[in-house]
Formats: C-alpha cells, sequence, structure tokens
C-alpha cells in the first residue's frame, strides 16, 4: 500500500478550500500552528497567506517567511513526503511567478512547478493549453474576460506558454513550457512526469474532474517513485490530489449548522460584475435590509469615518432587532487611484473598515456569509481573529462553509461562508442565504 503525501496548499486568499472538507485551514503560519495543520489526519491542509492582496515586494517576504517556518515545522514533524501547491486564482490574477519562486528557493529543488488553473465548479477549463470562462455566452479566452483587465494583475494571454513568457518577462520563453494537452492526460502522463526535471514550468488542460483525476493519480505514482513536484493551481487540482470523497452534511441541509435561531448577517466586499448581480438579487428577499458602506467618502473624508461606523453599527442594531438579516456592502462604483500601491492601500482601509463592523456585530448572529476573497480572508483573520478554522464542506459549488471554535469568546460554533467574488450564478448568493435562514419560508 502506498503512501499519502502531506498536501501543504499555501492559498493567496481564502477560497481555494472551495473543492474540499474536513480538513483545516490555517489563518496564522509561525511553526506551532503549521504542525498543527502537518500532524492532522486530513492529507491536506491550507495556509491562508492572502498575497493576493498584498504588493509584490510584501507578498515575496509573507511567503518566504512562510516557507521558512514551513521547512522548521516538516522537520520537526519529520514529514519526507509532501506536496506543495500555490493555490491561487482561476482567472489567472496573483503574484506569479514570485510565490512559486520563492516556494522553490526555499523548499526545493522540485523537479517541475505545473499551472493547473481549471476550475470547473467556476466554469474555467483550460484545452490546448488555452484557459477559457465558460458562461450562458459560451466559452471565452480568460484574456478577453475584465479579470485580465485587472490594475494590479493584468495579462493579455489566455494560451498558458504565452502567459507564462508575459508573467516571467521572458524568463521562460513560450516555447520552453510543457505542455500536457487532454489527449496527453487522458493516455497517461506518469513516463513523462518522470523525465521532468530542474523545476520545468509545464502548462496542463483540464476539461472535467476526470481529467485532473487522471493526472494527480500520475503524478502521486511519479513522487512515489522520488519525483518532487511544485504546483501553481486552481481549486479543483485539490479535490483530485485529497480524495476525501462527499462530504459530510450535503450543501441543502448546512443550515443544520446554525449557531443560533436569530437571523445572519451578509458581507459583501468584491465588486466585480457576478458579485453585484448576486447581491442586487438577494436585496430584493423581504427579510433582508441593504446597508451601504460608501466607499467614496471613505477614500475622501477619512474624518468621516467613525461618523459612517456608527450610523452602520445603528443600521445593524435595527435590523436585527427587526428579525431582518442586514446585508452590509460596499457601494459598487470603481474608484480610479494614480498607481497600483494606492489601490492597494486603499483596499487596505476598506477591509479594516469592514472588520470594524465585523468585531461588533451582535454576538447571538445565527451565520455570517462573506462575499469576496480578501474580505474573507480578513473576516476569519482579522474580525473573528481565528487562528484555525475547520473547514465543513461546500455550500454550493465552490462556496466553502467552516465554523469557529465552540471556545470562541464572541462568536461561538458560528458557521462561516468563504463565497469567492467570481462564483455562482445570479441566485448564487440568496441560494446560501435560503440555506442558512431558518426563518425563510
Amino acid at each position: 500500500m502506498t503512501t499519502r503525501p502531506k498536501i501543504i496548499a499555501l492559498d493567496d486568499d481564502p477560497t481555494g478550500s472551495q473543492t474540499v472538507h474536513s480538513c483545516l485551514l490555517l489563518m496564522q503560519w509561525d511553526v506551532e500552528t503549521l504542525r498543527l495543520g502537518l500532524q492532522d489526519e486530513v492529507s491536506i491542509f491550507f495556509v491562508l497567506t492572502n498575497t493576493r492582496a498584498l504588493s509584490a515586494e510584501e507578498a515575496s517576504q509573507r511567503t518566504r517567511e512562510v516557507c521558512q517556518n514551513l521547512k522548521s515545522a516538516i522537520a520537526q514533524e519529520n514529514i519526507t513526503d509532501f506536496l506543495v501547491v500555490s493555490r491561487s486564482d482561476s482567472t489567472l490574477r496573483g503574484h506569479y511567478p514570485i510565490e512559486t519562486d520563492i516556494i522553490a528557493e526555499e523548499l526545493g529543488p522540485f523537479d517541475a512547478h505545473f499551472l493547473v488553473p481549471a476550475f470547473f465548479e467556476g466554469g474555467r477549463i483550460t484545452r490546448d493549453s488555452i484557459h477559457y470562462i465558460v458562461s450562458e455566452e459560451g466559452e471565452t479566452p480568460v484574456h478577453q474576460t475584465e479579470f485580465a483587465k485587472d490594475s494590479v494583475f493584468g495579462y493579455s494571454h489566455s494560451y498558458l506558454p504565452d502567459y507564462v513568457e508575459e508573467k516571467t518577462h521572458r524568463g521562460i520563453k513560450a516555447d520552453a513550457v510543457e505542455r500536457f494537452t487532454l489527449n496527453d492526460i487522458r493516455q497517461g502522463t506518469k513516463n513523462r512526469l518522470l523525465q521532468l526535471k530542474n523545476n520545468q514550468c509545464a502548462a496542463v488542460d483540464g476539461e472535467m474532474q476526470s481529467d485532473l483525476d487522471a493526472f494527480a493519480n500520475d503524478v502521486l505514482a511519479a513522487t512515489q517513485e522520488g519525483k518532487r513536484f511544485l504546483f501553481r493551481s486552481a481549486a479543483s487540482l485539490l479535490t483530485s490530489l485529497a480524495q476525501l470523497g462527499k462530504q459530510p452534511i450535503p450543501a441543502e441541509e448546512m443550515g443544520k449548522y446554525d449557531a443560533t435561531s436569530n437571523p445572519g448577517v451578509v458581507l459583501v466586499g468584491s465588486h466585480v460584475q457576478k458579485s453585484t448581480a448576486q447581491l442586487y438579487t438577494l436585496l430584493e428577499e423581504e427579510s433582508v435590509t441593504g446597508i451601504e458602506v460608501d466607499v467614496k467618502t471613505l477614500r475622501d473624508s477619512p474624518n468621516q469615518k467613525d461618523q459612517q461606523l456608527t450610523q452602520i453599527l445603528n443600521q445593524i442594531n435595527t435590523a436585527y432587532q427587526k428579525q431582518q438579516t442586514p446585508v452590509i456592502y460596499t457601494s459598487r462604483e470603481e474608484l480610479q487611484f494614480s498607481n497600483t500601491q494606492q489601490r492597494l492601500n486603499f483596499g487596505f482601509q476598506v477591509s479594516s473598515f469592514l472588520m470594524d463592523i465585523v468585531k461588533r456585530l451582535p454576538n447571538e448572529i445565527s451565520f455570517l456569509i462573506s462575499k469576496g476573497g480578501i474580505t474573507s480572508n480578513d473576516v476569519l483573520s482579522v474580525g473573528l481573529q481565528l487562528q484555525s478554522a475547520r473547514l465543513l464542506g461546500q455550500i454550493l459549488p465552490g462556496c466553502s462553509l467552516v465554523r469557529t471554535p465552540e471556545t470562541h469568546p464572541q462568536f461561538p460554533s458560528l458557521p462561516v461562508v468563504l463565497f469567492p467574488g467570481n462564483v455562482g450564478d445570479n441566485q448564487g448568493l440568496v441560494t446560501v442565504y435560503r440555506r442558512l435562514n431558518k426563518h425563510y419560508d
């Protein structure tokens, strides 16, 4: 019987666990906390680094710190068989190749690093090394979408070898990228995997979960023969690597996890188009009260911050007393900034404001739905001040539900939904809300 390697996922926002269940999410990365993940009986754990919210320099420093602590924790636990996954965005945004380069420096050497951005629950597939978003309109090469125009992580290629050449500033040429096509994967790739060396860059196709299942089986077989691999992937590959089976409680029944019989709270920080459409659909529900955070005022009149905070908290308490669910959301206008650093800094200010709200929510809420990757990360690590949390499963494809410890001083056993900005149809937020809201008729 072959032993299973420990899968260590460094997650650049907290939504990469959106296809697995039962594992630990670590919000801190000191050596002792990392040892908790390595000791856990579940084959996979996540370290929520939140580097997508940071500048390139900050992301580099944080990744190096995590990896150096991991090296110590791995040595102390005497772990010899492990895989490292740099879990990132299925729409190709994030600090690549910075993070994989540092992981390779600190935890390598690796024989190869693989780009595997397919995320089937979110409609992301890769065919002939071209990455697509699948929607009602059909298949769109990802460089033709709003995500490619991201002011921090923009790019101009959907063909992954060209994307690599662009992002590495020609450090890795497109024709030097190994391609694992659907045909290759379906015929078996183990022999090719065994030939890889010197941290070879490779792009991996995936059109359905069975493709990644086959690829993962070959990867695991190759590691049994001594190969060491690093992955830059979206969430679907983790399903295939971890092989955890079905989650304990089906998505439709997750209202059983509600902490109390009171209303919950919904927090919407993400402002991508999909989030906005889902928000407006949710606001049509009779049992919710919309409460807007005016981010333009936060930027232009910072001296009014405390006044706005007091006003919002009063609105929340008023809604809550009426047995309404407060839906707190940032204003939808996309603000302009003169440079990337200003935008990142302001994002941090907005998130800090939202966390000031979370810390002051009524203690007896029954659930918390957090919409947006960076928002969700901050809810766990700052708003709820968690060291770790146990992932219970998905309440909607791509949307994880975790629960705070029963010893939490403010919100014991609180179910928290980590809802990525770019996941779900227009009814997605309403569906999750109805599954958790005991008052929904």
